[in-house]
């Protein structure tokens, strides 16, 4: 006898199963519905394209102070009640929780009833046929493109036995664009950040390349040492992304990372920067624009299931030069006495106002380094944020103004934190995308900075 297959259910009727079925005192369903689109290339080829659907759902369920969490992907609806009962299960087994709050109330999204919104190769439409034309253009020139451009749009469901219906749709787009000499042995990077392709400038982006293996034509040895530095957005986004995963408050309060007082407490209100910096969050931010209520799938020491829902608002993270909010859960903020703010999925740097492009930096530039990207940064010292990493894809000498050849890659040990203190130029912000973060984090405004004594601390041999 054949089996029938199962009725579909959409995430909205699973999320409001799955809380009718919980026997748990409160509850908490998140149903993400994902699908993704990509294009990669090599050699001035497209090589493969295609598209994935995915879909998950998390199952909370707090019994007293005791939460389980049971997340499984592509559940069938007659696997629904296993999966709600081993939630509830865990919960009655599980140890009070800490962090345990009240669930939030019951706002619900006014879009709630809507579907989820996929992506489809489509998104693609008017980038494809510009990408080819980059293609004939990077093969008139001499010169290979390799790299990929991948689109992915999430829908998020969020239920509580509170009453809380909320749904946020999240796109997500980035293209990353390698050059190479046909030789090999000159490399060039640059990556966009996008919501939806329309706004991606692919000619504009070939053409940076070229100019930049016209630079990496004439090659210049350097030592180790501290150079007068200029880092491009994408690199001081990878390392503001690091210093903001770090900068939770209930670390800092216990004396565990650069953010801690010596003595007890938090640095908050302290003066990080010597130059009248902000860094910031919204929710709402033009092009960047993320979940406006916090999404917690499992409790961490930055987060907290009991705060799915909790409505986010624009938070600085450093004001005027001083660090002015920790990522806070209501429980952490209890702990410190300060504000609930939670982590917001979106980061924007900026500096004073009419600050310059990088390429007038450069022209004011009499003798410096000019990087491309970081790579491979590693935490070596938390109570500094000492990190390490390499340099890669192109780190540039400037002499008078004009950027005269390529020099070899570097190991750097440098703390974003201390570098906000030498920090002597901040450029005009844009949106970039970091190389090394890109992965996880995608949505950030940066700007180009200049530090007097980047900490060049051995020749690299890395490419």
């Amino acid at each position: 006898m054949t089996s029938q297959p199962s009725p579909r259910m959409s995430p909205q009727e699973m999320v409001e199963r799955a809380l009718e079925l919980s026997t748990a005192d409160d509850t908490v369903v998140i149903a993400d519905s994902g699908s993704s689109a990509n294009l990669r290339f090599a050699g001035n080829t497209l090589t493969t394209n295609g598209v994935s659907r995915s879909a998950q759902l998390t199952v909370i369920s707090i019994a007293g102070q005791g939460v389980g969490v049971v997340s499984r992907a592509a559940v069938r609806p007659e696997e629904l009640a296993d999966v709600v009962a081993a939630a509830d299960r865990a919960a009655e087994d599980a140890r009070p929780s800490e962090d345990a709050r009240p669930l939030v109330g019951g706002a619900v999204s006014a879009d709630w009833d809507a579907p989820a919104e996929p992506t489809s190769i489509g998104v693609f439409g008017a980038f494809a046929p510009a990408l080819g034309e980059a293609f004939a253009a990077a093969e008139a020139g001499g010169r290979r493109l390799y790299g990929f451009a991948e689109h992915s749009v999430t829908t998020t469901f969020v239920g509580t036995s509170t009453g809380a219906r909320l749904r946020h749709v999240q796109p997500t787009g980035r293209l990353e664009l390698n050059a190479k000499s046909p030789d090999m042995k000159r490399s060039a990077w640059t990556g966009v950040a996008t919501r939806d392709f329309s706004d991606v400038d692919v000619a504009a982006l070939d053409a940076s390349l070229a100019r930049r293996l016209e630079w990496a034509k004439n090659r210049i040895d350097l030592p180790a040492g501290r150079y007068e530095t200029l880092l491009p957005p994408g690199a001081v986004a990878d390392l503001m992304i690091y210093l903001y995963w770090t900068a939770g408050a209930r670390d800092a309060f216990e004396g565990r990372t650069v953010f801690s007082r010596p003595g007890g407490g938090t640095r908050v209100g302290e003066t990080l920067a010597s130059l009248p910096v902000r860094l910031r969050s919204d929710p709402a931010a033009a092009g960047l624009e993320s979940a406006p209520f916090v999404v917690a799938h499992a409790s961490s020491r930055q987060s907290s299931v009991f705060d799915n829902g909790l409505p986010l608002a624009p938070t600085d993270w450093i004001s005027d030069g001083a660090l002015a909010n920790l990522i806070q859960t209501r429980h952490s903020a209890e702990l410190t006495n300060l504000a609930a703010t939670p982590a917001i999925d979106n980061l924007i740097m900026e500096g004073p106002a009419g600050g310059r492009s990088l390429e007038e930096m450069i022209a004011s530039t009499e003798r410096g380094l000019l990087l491309t990207c970081l790579w491979y940064i590693r935490e070596v010292d938390p109570q500094t944020l000492l990190l390490t990493g390499l340099t890669r894809d192109g780190v540039y000498l400037v002499e008078n103004g004009e950027v005269v050849g390529e020099v070899n890659n570097f190991r750097f040990n440098e703390s974003p934190v201390d570098l906000l203190g030498r920090v002597t130029e901040i450029g005009a912000s844009e949106q970039t995308l970091p190389r090394e973060w890109n992965d996880y984090f995608t949505r950030t405004v940066m700007p180009p900075v200049r530090v007097p004594d980047f900490n060049m601390s051995t020749v690299s041999q890395a490419s």
